[in-house]
């Protein structure tokens, strides 16, 4: 085949992982996560696993890179991108197709263009040069930066200092190839209308509150993870843990959690942008489309000569 690996890529909400399954089940593959917080252990309303999506038909499709971490750690794109590459070889030497999905643009781009990331060492005197700083502050600063580090999910001011220190390190020293395997990947953007991917994010905050989303946090943080921790992850767990300690009435929580996942996406689709811009071809389906017409295009771009 012309291409040695499929990828699916799109904002949160978009329909990433039912299509990913859908097209696995038709070409027999497996897939690979990339996604950036589902590689943690019961937090799974929160990151929006929505493990069901891997059974189709009454097929479970094999997943990787779910759930392979602890709570209250920090994976990284370091640790990523060697777990990444163990996962493509076992899939190529038993001959099984991989498909990427994820929308963890960072991951995504390390990926496919090969890109070596280091451990990064933390910087004290940074670290303290920052600690009076506030989110916004630390947001202006990282901008400034140009850097491969992820700058789409930085609403903590923890994480927003651990992405300034990442960015610095990486502009005193300079990306280089990695040992990642050269990849052809024909990747597939999901596309959908900005009005109906708000509508999609707030129907599914919604449904996962109902589903028990502060149950879960309140049970994290029984485990004895510290709420710091779990704040770093941002995004539902920041809200949510916030919450849950009485900083924010329920009505706070959900409006602000609300907002800053219609912006998550925005910046998530800014990424994209910016991976095209930098040379990876993103082929843009429809993401209104009927599941079997979403398939056939897909197909339709893998198959031909």
């Amino acid at each position: 085949m012309k291409y040695d690996m499929i990828t699916i890529l799109g904002p949160t909400a978009s329909g990433k992982t039912p299509l990913a399954a859908h097209l696995a089940v038709r070409l027999d593959a497996e897939i690979i996560s990339a996604d950036s917080r589902q590689v943690y252990r019961r937090m799974d309303l929160g990151t929006g696993k929505d493990l069901d999506d891997y059974c189709v038909s009454g097929k479970q499709i094999p997943y990787h890179l779910i759930d392979i971490c602890e709570p209250g750690t920090q994976y990284n794109v370091y640790e990523y991108q060697n777990d990444f590459k163990n996962v493509y070889q076992d899939l190529k030497d038993r001959n099984e197709l991989p498909v990427l999905c994820g929308g963890t643009g960072l991951y995504l781009e390390s990926v496919l263009r090969g890109y070596r990331m280091d451990s990064v060492p933390e910087n004290p005197q940074l670290r303290q040069a920052l600690s009076d700083k506030t989110l916004e502050e630390l947001t202006c600063i990282l901008s400034t930066y140009k850097s491969l580090h992820n700058k789409t999910d930085v609403d903590s001011v923890k994480r927003a200092i651990r992405a300034i220190e990442i960015a610095d390190y990486y502009q005193k020293n300079p990306v280089v190839q990695t040992e990642i395997p050269s990849i052809n990947s024909l990747v597939i953007g999901i596309d959908i209308p900005r009005e109906l991917r708000r509508q999609r994010i707030s129907d599914r905050l919604k449904q996962r509150l109902d589903e028990g989303m502060v149950d879960e946090v309140r049970s994290l943080l029984s485990e004895g993870i510290p709420a710091e921790n779990l704040i770093y992850y941002g995004l539902e767990y920041k809200f949510l843990t916030n919450y849950v300690l009485g900083n924010l009435t329920y009505e706070e929580m959900y409006h602000q959690l609300e907002i800053a996942i219609h912006q998550f996406a925005k910046r998530q689709m800014t990424w994209f942008r910016g991976m095209e811009r930098r040379g990876i071809e993103i082929h843009w389906v429809d993401g209104t489309l009927p599941m079997d017409q979403k398939l056939q295009k897909i197909e339709e771009l893998y198959l031909r000569e």
